[in-house]
């Protein structure tokens, strides 16, 4: 059996659905008489000695698995454009002959070329990660074409039970929908003596205060602005620890000018990122729209067993994440006060804290594991397969 994904992007380009990519290729390492390929857009990144470059067409490997890499000439509205990817997608659709497409969405500009050129024989996985939110119009405009796309699909993948229900074409094609969680990396937060000993130098320093952690992308969605207007209603006994980077940096740094109590720090390694989560009392994840479909890091964070403070937000997996009550607190989308407000419960609340950070330790190990979204997946192909 052949089975092949269209990514937008893939390592070395870091992303969440480049690495559900990644982490789905991983699940189907071990299938017997199972051929694996992955087609995406070329994007430029580094990791190491390991360099791609936007404007190239390149075959290579990862993680064992061939990748045909497709040049792109620009980007619009967060859509890569590629004159090369229409004859290597109808090529690698020829000469692979898949058995099985798993299709990355949000998509729209290879969706209009793979609907055309899919074998009727060929199974169709649309794997939805998110609804078109922020691109209004552009999401008017494919609307027809994404209707299509579901009707095509055998199945369709989301990543919580909430999305279903908040996305208008997940909940119109709820009888094609698997859910399949996301699932974090434990090796990647393995915790080592220099981790470890990191941890304890950043406690040392704020000592006798309680440590607020949020890492990620500096833009709208990921609500930052929001954790540090929080920030002014706190006393000096906290200190909010900010990392990451992104196109709205600056302004975190104008909205948090007087303010000591939040440091940012900037893009982190793994290993600082370890570090951070072993040493903070509290998690903090302020996203608040649908972009958010889900949160990696924050059960990144629930994994090193923080209580977690969260937004509410219609129809995203983050309150499937993480639940109101029991493994942290979730306040009415961007209220600033409210928000500071959990922050303070959980603070002076010591048994709270640990109970919350116990259940979300608890709730990743059971929900948001790599081996139980290998099984799930597994369990997908098995029931797609031809």
């Amino acid at each position: 059996m052949k089975i092949l994904q269209i990514s937008n992007y893939l390592y070395p380009h870091i992303g969440g659905i480049e690495q559900v990519a990644r982490d789905i290729a991983a699940s189907l390492h071990d299938r017997e008489d199972t051929e694996q390929m992955i087609i995406c857009f070329n994007e430029d990144a580094q990791d190491g000695e390991y360099t791609c470059r936007r404007g190239e067409n390149v075959t290579d490997e990862v993680d064992g698995v061939k990748v045909v890499r497709c040049g792109c000439i620009a980007k619009a509205a967060s859509q890569s454009i590629s004159l090369s990817y229409p004859c290597g997608l109808k090529r690698t659709l020829a000469d692979f002959a898949p058995d099985i497409v798993i299709f990355h969405y949000p998509n729209p500009y290879v969706a209009s070329f793979l609907l055309p050129m899919l074998k009727k024989e060929t199974k169709l996985i649309v794997y939805w990660h998110l609804d078109i939110t922020k691109q209004k119009y552009l999401g008017k405009l494919f609307h027809f074409q994404t209707l299509r796309l579901c009707r095509r699909a055998s199945r369709i993948v989301a990543t919580s039970p909430n999305y279903i229900d908040g996305s208008p074409y997940l909940s119109s094609f709820r009888d094609k929908c698997t859910v399949i969680p996301n699932c974090i990396s434990a090796d990647r937060l393995k915790t080592t003596p220099a981790i470890e000993e990191k941890a304890e130098k950043i406690r040392r320093r704020f000592a006798g205060k309680t440590i607020v952690f949020a890492v990620g992308r500096h833009v709208e969605y990921k609500g930052m602005k929001y954790l540090v207007r929080a920030a002014k209603f706190l006393g000096y006994d906290f200190a909010v620890l900010i990392g990451g980077k992104g196109p709205l940096t600056g302004e975190l740094f104008r909205e948090r000018a007087g303010d000591k109590n939040v440091r940012m720090l900037g893009r982190i390694d793994d290993e600082t990122l370890a570090a951070c989560l072993t040493a903070c009392d509290i998690f903090a994840f302020p996203s608040i729209t649908k972009n958010e479909a889900f949160g990696i890091a924050l059960a990144e964070g629930m994994y090193f067993g923080k209580p977690a403070v969260t937004f509410t937000i219609k129809g995203s997996g983050v309150n499937y994440v993480s639940l109101d009550g029991v493994t942290g607190t979730e306040c009415p989308n961007a209220d600033t006060e409210a928000y500071a407000e959990a922050l303070k419960k959980l603070a002076y609340d010591e048994e709270l804290r640990g109970r919350y950070g116990a259940a979300a330790r608890q709730r990743v190990m059971d929900n948001f594991m790599f081996e139980g979204f290998r099984d799930r997946v597994n369990r997908l192909i098995t029931e797609v397969e031809p």
